[in-house]
């Protein structure tokens, strides 16, 4: 099954879109959820990119609507995506993202560090959960304006201690 677990916080995928009923019970066992990541890939087609925003933004809503907590999920491909990846999402609460994927080339990260900008300005958050690499040349500007940032290593990450251990 495609879900990651770390301490209370649980970052579900694909399943929950298909068959969210079958999964509520267990996810009302932690005392959170970030709502899914779905794929926003830069050369995706648009509606695509604008669909997987809103699935993750629907699952969030019904599972709020089920009495469980939430933390939004922001992912954006580029500037076409920023504005709509912040839509609904409440100012100065706890967002999370994720960097895999998307720091490691120059010109992945700059996109992520632009739109990272744009949604960090726009919805000025108390709390930034990174699931990923949290490198201190992208993440300590926000640390500095008293943005709380945890960092939480992905399965990639995980996996990849596991074997080099």
């Amino acid at each position: 099954m495609n879900i990651f677990v770390s301490k209370s916080v649980i970052v579900a995928f694909e399943r929950i879109w298909t068959t969210p009923n079958k999964y509520l019970p267990i996810i009302k066992k932690f005392r959170g959820v970030i709502t899914p990541d779905f794929s926003v890939y830069r050369d995706m087609p648009l509606v695509m990119q604008q669909w997987n925003i809103y699935r993750s933004r629907a699952i969030g809503h019904w599972l709020q609507e089920n009495g469980v907590t939430v933390i939004p999920n922001i992912r954006f491909g580029d500037e076409r995506t920023y504005e709509l990846s912040c839509a609904g999402i409440q100012k100065r609460g706890t967002i999370a993202v994720g960097s895999h994927g998307c720091i490691k080339l120059l010109s992945d990260r700059n996109y992520f560090v632009s739109g990272l900008k744009y949604v960090v300005d726009r919805l000025e958050p108390s709390t930034l959960v990174v699931y990923g690499a949290a490198p201190d040349k992208i993440f300590t500007p926000y640390k500095q304006k008293g943005i709380e940032v945890l960092q939480f290593d992905s399965d990639i990450m995980k996996s990849r201690k596991a074997v080099s251990a």
